[in-house]
């Protein structure tokens, strides 16, 4: 089979036209890949504000329900790994401990209503809240940004920028497994 000038011509017309639109999708990708890290960043400061309340909350609440150290050892533990993770993964399975943790926490609560009139851990609560609802809204927000990347570059013919380039798969924020759980509260003393 013989290559014309002409079918020559043609296929270096088609690889021109081409070129723009791989260098769209790169850019595209930047542009999403970094939304995505400035979204982490926003789930990393509310991670962070939530590891400050702890200690106080923890400290409060302590003098109320001294018998109840394997739930202060689990926070404290998953805040530990919380602030020693590396990567994205790292932390959403330290947040998810966390969270589980301070779900046991509030049952502790609910057993102990001398500790709801306190003052102090009212605040801290309210705080805690106040956290849990803007951690909840960064997390929704970092999945919504993760979605739009991924789709982005599983769609053709991004994706074949996306794999020239090695733009990578982000992992979205899923809910553990014990999260789905009703908690259970019980009020009889032990």
């Amino acid at each position: 089979m013989r290559i014309t000038r002409r079918s020559l011509f043609q296929l270096a017309v088609v690889a021109l036209a081409t070129l723009p639109l791989g260098g769209c999708s790169y850019n595209t990708f930047v542009k999403q890949e970094e939304s995505v890290k400035a979204q982490w960043a926003q789930v990393e400061n509310q991670l962070q504000r939530r590891n400050d309340l702890i200690p106080n909350l923890v400290e409060t609440t302590k003098g109320f329900a001294q018998h109840e150290e394997s739930v202060y050892k689990d926070i404290a533990d998953a805040r530990s790994r919380l602030l020693a993770a590396k990567s994205p993964e790292e932390s959403i399975a330290a947040a998810n401990q966390q969270s589980s943790a301070l779900g046991r926490l509030l049952a502790v609560v609910e057993n102990y209503p001398q500790l709801k009139s306190n003052e102090q851990f009212n605040r801290l609560m309210d705080e805690l809240a106040g956290t849990e609802n803007r951690l909840s809204t960064e997390r929704m927000r970092y999945n919504e940004r993760v979605q739009e990347y991924n789709t982005a570059r599983r769609q053709f013919p991004a994706n074949v920028t996306a794999k020239m380039f090695g733009f990578k798969e982000y992992p979205f924020y899923e809910v553990p497994p014990e999260a789905k759980q009703v908690p259970k509260v019980d009020f009889r003393k032990s």
